[in-house]
């Protein structure tokens, strides 16, 4: 990949990748970061990365990246529950959208990427294997139970609303 590709390259999806990392870690400063993290690796690699595979190059390194630094943070959060109790106050709101967000919150990891990867970036199954590492059986079976949980906790907040 030449400089020119890779430039082309960040001006071209750079608001896409920011958008996948911001649903998932939900901080702007922490997704910019991942994201400028993934562009820093892209440029180590330049060299060895095509420019028809640059997209998907990216989305995978920046997925990786959020799981690592999402497992740091869990990992760190252990460490600083111990020490202190947490209180958790419930919260009523009829807000779908923000009902929406909770739950995908709710999912685990693997599940809340392929879901925002197909219903919020429009990659296939193929396309989110390629960036997660799974299977395309896997991104199937992830994705529908993903939206079975979906659909039962939103239905289930509109029995409560």
């Amino acid at each position: 990949m030449t400089v020119s590709e890779f430039n082309s390259c960040v001006d071209n999806y750079a608001d896409n990748l920011y958008r996948f990392i911001l649903k998932t870690v939900r901080d702007k400063d922490i997704a910019k970061d991942i994201v400028q993290d993934t562009y820093e690796k892209m440029w180590l690699k330049v060299s060895d990365v095509e420019s028809t595979n640059a997209k998907s190059y990216m989305f995978t390194t920046a997925y990786r990246t959020m799981i690592d630094f999402i497992r740091r943070e869990k990992k760190k959060q252990q460490w600083d529950d111990s020490f202190e109790e947490i209180g958790v106050h419930a919260k009523q709101n009829h807000d779908l959208k923000q009902i929406l967000n909770e739950a995908v919150d709710k999912l685990p990891e693997d599940q809340r990427s392929v879901v925002l990867l197909r219903d919020y970036e429009g990659y296939d199954y193929k396309e989110i294997g390629e960036i997660t590492g799974l299977t395309e059986s896997q991104v199937k079976v992830y994705i529908f139970r993903a939206r079975q949980f979906l659909k039962n906790y939103i239905g289930k907040m509109e029995v409560l609303v």
